[in-house]
C-alpha cells in the first residue's frame, strides 16, 4: 500500500489533521513542539460517490473503497539536516513515504504557539524545503564522489548517471525541488535509488481557523501560499480546516453534511485531500460489482487489464484471458450490464487494454 507522509513544522496542525483523515485519535495533538516522535500510520478510505452508484446497479448492499496509507510525522524545524530538532529521525521517516503533505499554518492564534514567533507560510514552506533540500545535496554529492573510480575508468554508466546527477545538484543549489528538473523516465530511475526527499510528489494542507474556512479563498495567507507553490514548486494547495476536520470524526455523515452547512462549507476539506494525495500517487481505480459486492480497486495510472487483475490475485494476472469491460458513465447511463451489452458499450479487452479511471471489470483467467 502506498504512503503518504504528513509533514511540517510543529503545532500547524498535523497530527490533528492526521485523526482526522484516519477518523481515529491515535494521534496526540498537543500546543507544544514535538508531541509527536515515532510516526502514527493510518489507513485512510478514498471518497468516492461512484460507490454508492455503482450499489444500486449491483443491487447490493455492500460496498468496499479503496484506501491509501497515511503516516503523521514529527514536527521538522531548521536545522534538521544537521540534528537539529528530531534532525536524522525525521528524515528517514520522510524517505520511507511514497508522496508528501505538507501542512502550513494559514491563521492567527496567540494561544498556538509557533516556533518562529509569528505566522508565515510561505516562509515555513523555505525552512522545511531548505532542510529537504539540504538532506538531498549531501546524498547526491556522496554518490558523485563514489562515481569518480568508475568515471576514470571510461565506464558509460557512470558518465550518464554522473550527468543526470550533476543536473540535480545544480538544481538543488539553486533553491528548487529535484522533482522540478526535468528528467526522462529513464533518468528518473538512475536517481530513484538516492531515495531524494525533494523527489516526492507534495501537496500542501493549508490549515485555516474553523470560521474562516468558507470564506478561505479570501485568506492572504492561502493566497500567498497557492502562487508560491504554484510558481516555485508546481505543486497543488489544498485548504483544509484540522480542528474542524477533527470535531467531525464524532458524528454521523449527516451530521456532519448539516455542521460543514452551517459553516457555509460544501465540502469536508479531508475529502479533497485525500483524493488529491490519491491522484498525487499517479494512482487511480476500477471497480468489480456483483450481488455480493461493489468493490473500488487501487492501480498505478497506464496500467494494463492483467496488472489490473493482479491487484485482485496474482493469480489473476498470471492466467489472465480477458476483461469484460464498461465504462462507468456508460453502465450508469444505461442502469444494467444487460443494457449495456446490447447498445454495444459492455465489450471485451485483451492483454494490451490500458484500464480508464472508473472502468467496471470483470476477469476470466485459466491457472
Amino acid at each position: 500500500m502506498l504512503r503518504a507522509g504528513i509533514v511540517g513544522l510543529p503545532n500547524v496542525g498535523k497530527s490533528t489533521l492526521f485523526n482526522a483523515v484516519t477518523r481515529t485519535r491515535k494521534a496526540e495533538a498537543a500546543n507544544y513542539p514535538f508531541c509527536t516522535i515515532d510516526p502514527n500510520v493510518g489507513t485512510v478510505t478514498v471518497p468516492d460517490a461512484r460507490l454508492e452508484v455503482l450499489k444500486g446497479i449491483a443491487k447490493t448492499s455492500v460496498t468496499i473503497p479503496a484506501v491509501i496509507e497515511f503516516v503523521d510525522i514529527a514536527g521538522l524545524v531548521k536545522g534538521a539536516s544537521q540534528g537539529e530538532g528530531l534532525g536524522n529521525k525525521f528524515l528517514t521517516h520522510v524517505r520511507e513515504v511514497d508522496a508528501i503533505v505538507q501542512v502550513v499554518r494559514c491563521f492567527e492564534d496567540a494561544d498556538i504557539h509557533h516556533v518562529a514567533g509569528s505566522v508565515d507560510p510561505v516562509r515555513d514552506i523555505e525552512v522545511i524545503n531548505t532542510e529537504l533540500m539540504l538532506a538531498d545535496l549531501d546524498s547526491v554529492q556522496r554518490r558523485r564522489e563514489r562515481l569518480v573510480k568508475d568515471l576514470k575508468r571510461g565506464d558509460k554508466a557512470a558518465a550518464t548517471e554522473e550527468h543526470v546527477l550533476a543536473r540535480v545538484e545544480e538544481t538543488l543549489n539553486g533553491g528548487k525541488p529535484a522533482l522540478t528538473v526535468d528528467l526522462t523516465p529513464e533518468e528518473r530511475l538512475l536517481v530513484r535509488p538516492l531515495f531524494l526527499l525533494t523527489d516526492k510528489p507534495t501537496i500542501f494542507a493549508c490549515n485555516v481557523r474553523e470560521t474562516e474556512l468558507a470564506t478561505a479563498d479570501d485568506n492572504p495567507y492561502i493566497k500567498q501560499v497557492r502562487e508560491y507553490v504554484t510558481t516555485h514548486l508546481a505543486c497543488e494547495a489544498v485548504i483544509i480546516s484540522a480542528q474542524i476536520e477533527s470535531d467531525l470524526v464524532d458524528l454521523s455523515p449527516e451530521e456532519a453534511t448539516a455542521f460543514l452547512a452551517e459553516l457555509g462549507a460544501e465540502e469536508s476539506g479531508v475529502g479533497r485531500l485525500i483524493r488529491a494525495t490519491y491522484h498525487l500517487l499517479g494512482l487511480q481505480t476500477y471497480f468489480t460489482a456483483g450481488e455480493k459486492e461493489v468493490r473500488a480497486w487501487t492501480i498505478h495510472k497506464g496500467d494494463t487489464a492483467p496488472q489490473a487483475a493482479g491487484v485482485i490475485h496474482s493469480d489473476f494476472e498470471r492466467g489472465f484471458i480477458k476483461a469484460e469491460t464498461v465504462a462507468y458513465d456508460d453502465l450508469v447511463a444505461c442502469g444494467s450490464v444487460a443494457a449495456a451489452r446490447e447498445k454495444g458499450l459492455y465489450r471485451m479487452e485483451g492483454k494490451e487494454y490500458v484500464v480508464k479511471d472508473g472502468d467496471v471489470l470483470l476477469f476470466k483467467f485459466n491457472v
